[in-house]
């Protein structure tokens, strides 16, 4: 059985990369850590959604069209950490976290960040 048959969701087996927020995976062994990985993406705010914004957030409810541009944003990043990873000989990248910033007030920087290792299982 391989890391990617795993089942840690679907990223891993289209990727070839375990993306989880936790320390250790069970059943497998860390051969080997490669070090910090990160993805990075800047998205800027279009004058539109702003505005549609501020009128949401006068009467209250989600702004859906500024989740949609999140989670697109999130998952943006989470592609670029799996393709550095990747590129290092990573199979798996434990810790996964999100820091969401604003940046220089014209957009949101969205960073997935862990740390790339080589997982085997632990019978091996």
């Amino acid at each position: 059985m391989g890391i990617e048959d795993y089942g840690g969701g679907p990223g891993a087996q289209q990727t070839g990369v375990l993306v989880v927020t936790t320390n250790d995976v069970p059943g497998y062994r860390v051969e080997q850590v490669i070090g910090e990985v990160f993805g990075l993406t800047v998205r800027s705010r279009h004058l539109g959604s702003q505005i549609g914004a501020g009128l949401k957030s006068m009467i209250g409810g989600e702004l859906k069209g500024l989740t949609k541009t999140l989670v697109q944003t999130r998952n943006q990043a989470m592609e670029r950490l799996i393709e550095q990873a990747k590129a290092r000989g990573a199979n798996a990248v434990l810790m996964m976290r999100f820091d969401v910033t604003d940046a220089a007030d014209v957009g949101t920087e969205v960073c997935a960040y862990g740390t790339a290792v080589v997982l085997v299982p632990a019978s091996a």
